[in-house]
């Protein structure tokens, strides 16, 4: 039986806004236009948000440039106890926080919650490496010097988040940023604001000074929102998540102001797995990493490579399992996979669903747009086998609930396989053999190699990729350097 929960079940109304925020108050745009926030299972209206552009953008800057000045002073103890703080009401609010962004994104509430704690955790991650931003002295070749270095924040910092993980991809940024001592300017996707503005109210409870914390938010008039935000010299550092064609857009308008970028952009995840493997691992891996969000993370298992000798029977348990896999809305008990986010999703799975049969492809479950109660963007759990390379699978993210079955007989043959495509963020390799984990993961041209594991995200863990999968890393203690600048000092210790 469906669950009756709505925004009206909200223990804190205040978390759910619809306004932008610029220096602490809730403001319409400028322009008064507004966009409306549709929730994807139900295609019901959830909110009206102001549709903001360069003169609001423009705004947000400078209040986040005037906050700098005084931001940058305080200690990184201080900063430190913010975020921590922040973190603690992340846990506190969970149901509530999980709640709008089912709604509004389309995941299920088990998956919402581990967002939000996923989230939470970059926040408590950056509150130490706050306190660890360290500079070091070093050995002068010139007996009369001595030669120092030490770190300080770039400046603004404007962050683009995604709308499959509208929550952890903000905290993973600004976690980041606030604890380097950067003020921040936020732009949520206009898909899913909503998550983002509950988040920049608990931020703002925590107690960042006022103009700190700046969200911009925007659906229609996106690309002058990002162009402001590039061209800006008082913005210091980009930090996008999203497709490659966008990312090249924006380093281009970057280019200009020569701000520090960071690109986590598409990717096209070979999950491989060999004759060896335990069939129970690699299934649970495969769900893991194909049916998280219902397939739209940019390290879902895009392309399945299994080996010959274990092909039949990885396929038919990986069958078996995917039926028992519930659709539906995301509040919806027993739900596992949830709608896509928005309509254009489905017409893309759709197409790479009918170019892949074209190609030889069969499709053994699924294959269809989901019939269900609601009237959302659901799509069926599909497996295709005998997967072609000609495919437009083999190229790009098909970003749904679509599995793609590859055969291989080689180990050499894989490799050349997975690294035939123009990015590399994730990979997942599926074998018993210390060896081969090895050498499959040192070959392999991507960011991060999941081995016998179906998820590659941890807030300790460095995240991103290489070639067109963009450049920087977030997480980690590599994370805040992306917002810190080296200062070198030279001093003369003669009399």
């Amino acid at each position: 039986m469906s669950q009756t929960k709505s925004l009206k079940d909200l223990k804190r109304p205040d978390l759910f806004q619809q306004k932008g925020c610029i220096a602490e108050e809730w403001v319409d745009a400028a322009s008064g236009k507004t966009f409306d926030v549709y929730d994807p299972a139900t295609l019901d209206k959830l909110a009206t948000i102001p549709e903001m552009g360069r003169e609001d953008t423009d705004k947000a800057i400078r209040a986040a440039h005037d906050a700098f000045q005084s931001y940058k002073k305080t200690t990184a103890r201080q900063r430190a106890r913010w975020l921590r703080k922040w973190s603690d009401l992340c846990h506190e609010h969970i149901d509530d926080l999980a709640l709008i962004l089912c709604l509004e994104n389309g995941k299920t509430l088990t998956e919402a919650k581990g967002e939000v704690i996923y989230s939470a955790s970059f926040l408590e991650w950056f509150s130490g490496e706050a306190e660890r931003i360290h500079g070091e002295v070093v050995p002068s070749s010139n007996l009369n010097q001595r030669i120092l270095t030490f770190k300080q924040p770039l400046g603004v910092a404007a962050c683009l988040a995604p709308w499959n993980f509208p929550i952890a991809m903000i905290t993973r940024k600004v976690g980041a940023a606030l604890a380097a001592g950067c003020t921040t300017v936020w732009k949520p996707a206009g898909e899913t604001p909503l998550s983002a503005l509950a988040q920049a109210v608990l931020a703002q409870e925590a107690g960042f000074p006022k103009g700190s914390i700046n969200v911009i938010t925007t659906l229609n008039t996106v690309a002058e929102v990002g162009q402001a935000l590039c061209e800006s010299k008082l913005v210091r550092k980009l930090s996008f998540t999203g497709s490659t064609r966008v990312g090249q857009i924006l380093a281009s308008q970057c280019s200009h102001s020569l701000k520090k970028l960071s690109l986590e952009l598409g990717g096209n995840s070979p999950f491989i797995v060999f004759d060896d493997a335990k069939l129970e691992t690699a299934i649970e891996a495969a769900i893991a990493g194909k049916f998280r969000n219902s397939g739209q993370t940019c390290v879902t298992a895009n392309r399945i490579f299994v080996q010959e000798g274990i092909y039949d029977k990885f396929t038919e348990a990986l069958s078996q399992k995917i039926k028992t896999l519930k659709v539906g809305k995301g509040t919806e008990e027993g739900v596992v996979i949830g709608p896509l986010t928005h309509e254009r999703a489905v017409e893309k799975a759709m197409t790479h669903i009918n170019d892949a049969k074209k190609h030889g492809g069969q499709v053994i479950l699924g294959g269809s747009p989901y019939k269900g109660e609601h009237k959302g963007y659901f799509l069926e759990p599909t497996i295709i086998s005998g997967m072609s390379k000609e495919a437009i699978t083999t190229r790009e993210e098909t970003f749904a609930p679509v599995v793609a079955l590859y055969k291989f007989k080689t180990e050499e043959e894989v490799i050349d396989l997975a690294n035939d495509c123009d990015v590399g963020l994730g990979s997942f390799v599926i074998t018993e053999s210390m060896p081969r984990m090895w050498r499959v993961a040192e070959a392999l041209e991507v960011g991060m190699v999941g081995i016998n594991v179906g998820v590659l995200s941890a807030a300790e863990s460095p995240f991103g990729g290489v070639k067109g999968s963009g450049y920087g890393r977030e997480g980690g203690r590599q994370g805040i350097e992306e917002y810190l600048t080296v200062k070198s000092m030279l001093i003369n210790v003669t009399n």
